[in-house]
């Protein structure tokens, strides 16, 4: 049996966040990063890929929190989740099993409006076009569509004006769907788990953007590198860290976000950890992170 695990934040996560000038975890002075200012008006929206063709790497759990963070600053914030595992969904307490309409409708015939599919968050300011394992179909069905490639951006068209950001969470596979989201997105974002592994996929994950770019998105730009799973005690968390700098420089986030027993429990409870636990360190890592998406992407 599953017990609900208890909300609230662990003192021994409280650790004060780095001030600018500091060296931070990635090995590099922290930047200084502005507050996020205020909008009078919200869209078009900027899309984000979150996007990683590696599994178990914090896809799902950084497009929860990230949206979540992003919405505290008041941005509105629309998540797509793109997994026929529909990982996002569960992950915000929506019994996706049980949904009649999901991602799958909006994509291959008889299509339904995105209206139709989209669903209110428990976060102000967060909504959710649902997915579940109806999804896994639609690869083999696009297959012979024109313009396969640019599905999605068509059914998200209509909705991009209503939200400032859109996040998509890929499947972990470099198939049909994840095209597609690389497709019509504005920047994509890849976390990474901090070791060897992860870090031998980059270099394929990259070879995709690039070819993506250069024949069907020509604006498609990496926005940049989450360190995830971080564990700064150990000497193979490190060295992968100095890697990924070393190659990627200033494309890896400031923020990394370390390993925590709350991540889990989060997806549990079906809520963001920016309301599950607001005062751990992970919530205020995701902040961070959501001001310098912001901070990039302005």
């Amino acid at each position: 049996m599953i017990t609900t695990p208890q909300r609230g934040d662990d003192d021994h996560e409280r650790e004060k966040p780095g001030t600018p000038g500091e060296l931070g975890p990635t090995g590099r002075p922290l930047r200084e990063v502005p507050e996020p200012t205020p909008l009078d008006r919200h869209g078009p929206a900027t899309v984000v890929a979150i996007c990683n063709q590696k599994g178990g790497v914090g896809k799902t759990t950084s497009t929860i929190n990230l949206g979540a963070a992003l919405a505290e600053c008041g941005r509105r914030v629309l998540l797509v989740d793109l997994d026929p595992q529909g990982a996002l969904s569960a992950g915000l307490g929506v019994p996706h099993h049980e949904l009649d309409l999901t991602v799958h409708n909006m994509l291959v015939p008889p299509q339904v409006s995105a209206d139709e599919v989209l669903m209110r968050t428990r976060v102000d300011g967060m909504d959710l076009l649902p997915s579940n394992i109806d999804l896994s179909a639609a690869e083999i069905q696009l297959v012979n569509e024109v313009g396969r490639e640019h599905t999605l951006g068509r059914a998200l068209h209509p909705l991009l004006d209503r939200y400032d950001y859109v996040l998509i969470d890929c499947q972990p596979s470099l198939g049909l769907l994840t095209v597609n989201a690389l497709a019509c997105a504005d920047t994509v974002v890849i976390p990474m788990e901090c070791e060897y592994f992860s870090l031998r996929g980059l270099a394929l994950l990259s070879d995709t953007i690039d070819k993506v770019r250069d024949r069907l998105n020509p604006r498609l730009k990496l926005g940049g590198i989450l360190v995830t799973m971080f564990d700064a005690r150990t000497l193979h968390s490190r060295e992968v860290m100095a890697r990924v700098v070393e190659v990627f420089g200033d494309k890896v986030y400031d923020t990394v976000i370390s390993r925590t027993v709350r991540f889990p429990e989060t997806s549990v409870a079906g809520e963001p950890i920016t309301s599950w636990a607001p005062k751990s360190a992970g919530a205020r890592a995701y902040r961070a992170l959501a001001r310098e998406v912001i901070f990039r992407t302005r």
